[in-house]
């Protein structure tokens, strides 16, 4: 089961249609791993953990839109979240 749902990261994202659910699928995928390699969390902890799926949420926004101008407040962010799930 994923950390959170494709429906909720569109959500999350402001997006009206499902035309890139493969790209935010991958995206939740890869926002997993990389909140247990950073924090060593199991994926079951992470499950049962509103802060790391504000993470995951953090993550997408970045990741799917790098270009945005509010990146590096983004990126310090994402940094405590990770330091707080460790």
């Amino acid at each position: 089961m994923a950390l959170i749902t494709t429906e909720e990261a569109r959500d999350w994202l402001r997006l009206d249609n499902s035309d890139n659910d493969a790209v935010i699928a991958g995206l939740i995928t890869s926002a997993e791993e990389y909140i247990t390699l950073t924090t060593g969390m199991s994926t079951e902890a992470q499950q049962a953990s509103p802060l790391a799926k504000t993470a995951c949420k953090f993550l997408l926004s970045l990741w799917y839109d790098p270009e945005q101008t509010d990146s590096d407040k983004l990126q310090r962010s994402i940094d405590n979240l990770l330091k707080a799930l460790s």
